[in-house]
Formats: C-alpha cells, sequence, structure tokens
C-alpha cells in the first residue's frame, strides 16, 4: 500500500520570494536562490522543507535539525548555531502561515470531494435555486427554492442548503453540513457536519408543561468567518443570531439564539454560548468554557478553558474559574486551597506526597 499524501505544493518558492512576501531577513550566508517546496517541524525537516521556531523550547532543535530554511524570531538569533539557514521574522509562526498559503493554497479551504466543478449529476437543485457560474456542488447535495449561492462557491456531498439561504461568493460548504434561515457572507468556510439555522431552545416552562415558543429569527454570519465540524448555530427568537465578520470557531461549539458574536472573535472547541449573550469584538473564549444568556462580555475580553462566566465581563479583563473572577484572583484562590489542603495533610499525619489518600 502507498503512503498517500493528500497536499501537494502548487509551487516552489526561493528564499528571494520568501523575502518580499513576508519581509523576512535571512541571515548572511543563507542564499536568495535556495528554493523550499515543502513545510516541516524542525524535528523532521529535510532538504527543501522550511520549518520555524517562535517559542524557546524548541531551541535545541536547531543544533540538530536538517530543514533548508528556518523563520526565527529576532529574540532567538543570538541562541541559534552558527550554521543555523536563518531567515529572521518579527512574528515566524505568521511568516510561516504566508509560506504555507502561498504552497498549499487548496489546504486553506475544504475543497470538492470529487475534484470537480459545476454541479454534480447526483446533487439535488431545486428549478427556483439561484447559482451564479462558478459553483461547484457535489453529489448528494440538496439546494432548496430560491436559495442563492454565490460564484466560487463550494457545497460539500450531502449538504444541504434550506429555502431561501442565501451564500456569498468563494465560500467553502463541506460534506453534511445543513444550513437554513441564514444568511452567509463570502469567504466563509463551514466544516463538516455543522449545522446553522436551526430553532433555536426555546419554551415557555409552567407546571401545565412547556409550551414551544416559535423561533422566527435569522442566523446572520459575516464574511471571513470559519465555522468548525459539528458546531451548531440555532437561529434567532425574534431577532437575528450573528457571527461578526473575522471570527474564527473551533469544532463543536454551541451557540444558542439571538447570541451576538462580535467581529474577531475566537472560540475554541465545546464552548456554549446561552441565548442573548453579548460578545464584543476580539473576545476569546478557551475550550469547554460556557456562558448563562442575557450578559455581555467586553472588547478583548479572554476567557480561560472551563471557565463558566455568570456576569458582564468589563473590556480587556481576564477570566478563570467557576464562577468565572478575574485570573489573577482565580489563581490566588488555587494556591490558598493547595495550601490549606498541604496543611491538613501534615496535621493528621498524611504527609505531603501527592498520592496520599485525603
Amino acid at each position: 500500500m502507498t503512503d498517500p499524501v493528500f497536499f501537494h505544493a502548487r509551487n516552489r518558492l526561493t528564499v528571494a520570494d520568501i523575502v518580499e512576501l513576508t519581509g523576512a531577513e535571512p541571515v548572511a550566508g543563507l542564499s536568495v536562490d535556495l528554493t523550499v517546496e515543502r513545510v516541516a517541524p524542525l524535528d523532521h525537516a529535510g532538504e527543501g522543507d522550511l520549518s520555524f521556531l517562535e517559542n524557546p523550547h524548541y531551541l535545541p532543535m536547531l543544533e540538530t535539525s536538517k530543514a533548508a530554511a528556518i523563520l526565527i524570531s529576532p529574540k532567538f538569533v543570538d541562541r541559534a548555531p552558527k550554521h543555523a539557514p536563518l531567515l529572521v521574522a518579527r512574528e515566524p509562526y505568521r511568516a510561516f502561515a504566508q509560506i504555507g498559503m502561498a504552497l498549499f493554497p487548496d489546504a486553506a479551504r475544504p475543497q470538492s470531494f470529487f475534484g470537480a466543478k459545476g454541479i454534480s449529476p447526483g446533487a439535488v437543485v431545486h428549478p427556483e435555486a439561484r447559482l451564479e457560474i462558478g459553483v461547484t456542488v457535489d453529489p448528494g447535495a440538496v439546494i432548496g427554492p430560491r436559495a442563492e449561492i454565490g460564484a466560487g462557491t463550494i457545497v460539500g456531498a450531502n449538504a444541504v442548503i434550506g429555502p431561501d439561504v442565501r451564500i456569498g461568493r468563494d465560500c467553502s460548504i463541506s460534506p453534511n453540513v445543513v444550513i437554513q434561515h441564514s444568511l452567509i457572507g463570502n469567504r466563509v468556510i463551514i466544516h463538516a457536519g455543522a449545522c446553522l439555522g436551526q430553532d433555536g431552545f426555546g419554551f415557555s416552562m409552567g407546571p401545565r408543561g412547556h409550551l414551544k415558543v416559535p423561533q422566527v429569527g435569522r442566523v446572520v454570519v459575516q464574511d471571513d468567518v470559519e465555522i468548525g465540524a459539528c458546531t451548531t448555530i440555532d437561529r434567532g427568537a425574534n431577532r437575528d443570531t450573528i457571527i461578526g465578520e473575522g471570527t474564527k470557531i473551533d469544532n463543536q461549539v454551541q451557540i444558542a439564539h439571538n447570541v451576538m458574536v462580535g467581529r474577531h472573535c475566537v472560540l475554541v472547541s465545546k464552548v456554549g454560548i446561552s441565548g442573548s449573550t453579548v460578545l464584543e469584538d476580539f473576545v476569546v473564549m478557551g475550550g469547554a468554557s460556557a456562558t448563562v444568556g442575557h450578559i455581555r462580555i467586553g472588547m478583548g475580553a479572554q476567557i480561560a478553558g472551563a471557565a463558566n462566566v455568570k456576569d458582564d465581563v468589563p473590556p480587556g479583563a481576564r477570566m478563570g474559574g467557576t464562577p468565572a473572577q478575574p485570573l489573577g484572583d482565580y489563581a490566588r484562590e488555587l494556591a490558598l486551597l493547595k495550601k490549606l489542603v498541604k496543611n491538613s495533610r501534615v496535621r493528621s499525619g498524611q504527609g505531603t506526597d501527592e498520592g496520599s489518600a485525603p
């Protein structure tokens, strides 16, 4: 059995190309005519491979790395071996991403699983749907009446696009995605299994039973958003659920009805956002963190992984714990708790070994 390689470089880049693309500066002795055609980590890189170093933890690998060229932060240049083929960049990881995009543009967004163009004979497109020239629809996809899809967009196998849905240009809708009651901007990436526009969890609860509240809003996804696999975004109850431009959402995230997510937010896997919560621009929520409903998280705030937010968060705050509190207070609380446990073990004569019984 052959070892498959799923991504092949479109072309090669010389060091001169890299300098022009990223602004990196080659260290003396690195030829501007040297070419790279792949990317690899420091410990696996070989001839023709580009790597990078931004974390000091990996500095020892520079001594033995066989990479053709290595992007490195200016602060680490003096600690690198003299023989290392260095390209000095202010932001090595960002420069690495730029080069990776130039070498492997197809890896940046999901492509047709069939390498096809146009509408597959195995797709079902309603005659009232409107698709611009240049839309690709893979087998098994279903596109409902009056749906509109812009040029350059790819609709993957078995994806379902509901009636009246609007999808902009150059989007990627992966296999098994379901989109209904939604407006999608340009250059949006939605990974496999995501569901957008299903009704939110809304009930008038009481002793006579729980009466369902009709959800009549929409989901609005602005330009350049990326939505991870198996993420769910509920439509609004009486207004829109909104995802702001440039926001990046990881896998298995739940966004409830009427939520407003600002521009360029980052939501890591398993985040849960309850209904009518507002995230202002550039908010970051770590993995498995969550909010109650009807609160506001201020611009640039950061919520640590597994934290649970029950109150408004001011702009720029860093929060952790359950219930979430300023990260410094949370760290001191954990340190004090650890000290109390240690002291209680000493008083009971059990010692301080980590493995001893409480």
